[in-house]
């Protein structure tokens, strides 16, 4: 609930400002999908290929941000609801920054990456589905995560006890059970130029 007693500082140093001393546009660059589906892998190569362009980066992964930031956070759907929502709001606050902001989160369910798309004027979000079957990234269990899903000793998990709505309409679909890594990073590249072409 806002708080009436709260007021907006506004500041001179805009973000178009600080877009033009680094040089590029800023934006979200919203990666989605199961555990095991390549996303964290992706992010950390695009993040590398646009940090060597000279473009001023920053990767929020699941796993790290839950470390810190939302340590306080279990995974309930109401705590994962919020778990985004920060992540939401703290990328807003990079964007605003100037930064190109690589963001890799299961991100399950429609509404929550609704939420966070309408913190967002349209050009400055990009939605990457890595699209890949639960059965492949079972079959991968990169954490050994499905593996104690299976079992019961872990809740909540995405693909097995607790849903995955598919991206209705992303800016861009990675299919990493029949794309090679290699051939994602070119799709990509040539995908998200748009977001932080130089000015």
């Amino acid at each position: 609930m806002a708080n009436s007693n709260l007021v907006t500082q506004h500041y001179s140093i805009t973000r178009s400002a600080r877009e033009k001393m680094n040089g590029h546009r800023s934006g979200l660059i919203w990666f989605t999908g199961l555990s095991g589906s390549g996303k964290s892998t992706l992010a950390g190569l695009l993040d590398a290929h646009l940090h060597s362009l000279g473009i001023h980066t920053y990767v929020l992964d699941g796993d790290n941000v839950r470390q810190g930031l939302n340590k306080d956070l279990g995974f309930s759907i109401e705590d994962r609801k919020e778990n985004l929502r920060r992540v939401g709001e703290a990328a807003k606050l990079m964007v605003d920054a100037g930064l190109v902001v690589i963001a890799a989160f299961i991100s399950p369910l429609h509404s929550e990456r609704i939420m966070i798309r309408n913190l967002f004027d349209p050009q400055q979000f990009f939605e990457v589905y890595v699209e890949c079957p639960l059965e492949e990234c079972e079959h991968r269990d990169v954490k050994g995560l499905y593996s104690k899903a299976r079992k019961g000793e872990l809740k909540n998990f995405t693909g097995i006890d607790s849903p995955y709505d598919i991206p209705v309409q992303p800016e861009l679909v990675l299919n990493t059970k029949h794309l090679s890594i290699d051939e994602c990073m070119k799709i990509l590249m040539e995908s998200v130029s748009a977001i932080h072409h130089r000015n």
